[in-house]
């Protein structure tokens, strides 16, 4: 498809000298540019924090073992001491 697109000069100098480094077309350096950052982004709705949480599982844990050291300790603190 094609379409008109208004893209500052300073922008446009840039990405036709990396498309030129890469040996590749402006077309196809815009479309895989614009591809790129379609997959970047989270889609409307999605909490893109959610993505990283899977790789944090690993912790878990490590986690309950470093609450349940803070707990023990603030057993340990006598209610007069909060103040």
């Amino acid at each position: 498809m094609k379409t008109t697109l208004e893209i500052p000069d300073p922008i446009f100098r840039q990405a036709k000298a990396k498309a030129a480094e890469q040996g590749i077309p402006l077309r196809q350096f815009v479309t895989e540019a614009v591809e790129g950052e379609l997959r970047a982004r989270p889609a409307v709705g999605q909490k893109p924090w959610l993505r990283l949480a899977g790789r944090l599982k690993h912790l878990r844990k490590e986690t309950a073992r470093i609450n349940q050291s803070i707990e023990r300790e603030f057993e340990r603190i006598e209610p007069e001491e909060w103040v």
